[in-house]
């Protein structure tokens, strides 16, 4: 269309050319032979007027051009940074999957490793043993919070790892001048009886499997310095 107005446009244009030149010679003609000369017609006029719409029509179609260019443009601008957004929101949500799967993998690993040492640090212990344990735990730490129970046994525990001590329950718990239960025999009077609470049953089970509150103390006592659990402090 655009073509068609350019070509229409020079046409008019050469018509008027034509038109002025031709009305040139005819006036300059007149002249020589004192020909009077009316003035210009109407259809002289609503050339020179369709010459100026002519003008006109192109640049409304330039302008008209412009602004579908414009829109198109704006148009193609939004779908990008529509596009970018969803790209960047796509990527932090992989991000963050990836995240959850590492810190969950982390922690599976870290659960294995705390299973693993659980596990070697464990003790099998025969059910005369594990009455002992729970006996002398009944009578150092019956009236503690449960985890003072387990950190008596894991005291036993220790010191039958340490290789400072004998190495089996039986000999630490009985080696002179340990553990006053034992030295006074009460120790002995709970065994023969039974006395022993189901709690300190299940510490004693818990110490063997290798439940450690207290970390690699070897000694408890009710005063002094160390690490507090209950009443007791251990070091």
């Amino acid at each position: 269309m655009k073509n068609n107005q350019n070509r229409r446009f020079f046409r008019m244009f050469y018509a008027a050319t034509a038109s002025v030149t031709l009305l040139t010679g005819f006036t300059s003609l007149a002249a020589e032979k004192n020909i009077p000369v009316t003035e210009p017609s109407l259809e002289q006029e609503e050339t020179s007027w369709n010459f100026a719409d002519a003008v006109t029509d192109i640049q409304e179609s330039a302008v008209s051009e412009t602004k579908a260019a414009a829109a198109e443009a704006y148009k193609a601008y939004q779908k990008k940074v529509e596009e970018e957004k969803k790209a960047a929101e796509e990527a932090k949500r992989l991000a963050e999957e990836k995240a959850a799967q590492e810190a969950a993998a982390q922690a599976e690993k870290e659960a294995r490793a705390q299973a693993e040492q659980a596990q070697a640090s464990s003790v099998s212990a025969s059910a005369s043993e594990q009455e002992l344990l729970a006996a002398l735990i009944f009578c150092e730490a019956g009236n503690q919070p449960y985890d003072g129970q387990v950190a008596v046994g894991a005291v036993v525990m220790n010191r039958v790892r340490s290789g400072s001590f004998p190495d089996t329950i039986t000999d630490v718990i009985y080696q002179s001048g340990q553990f006053t239960p034992a030295v006074t025999g009460w120790l002995d009077s709970v065994l023969a009886s039974d006395g022993y609470t189901d709690s300190a049953m299940q510490a004693a089970a818990d110490a063997l499997a290798g439940s450690n509150p207290i970390g690699d103390c070897l000694y408890f006592s009710t005063g002094g310095g160390g690490y507090q659990l209950g009443d007791h402090y251990f070091r």
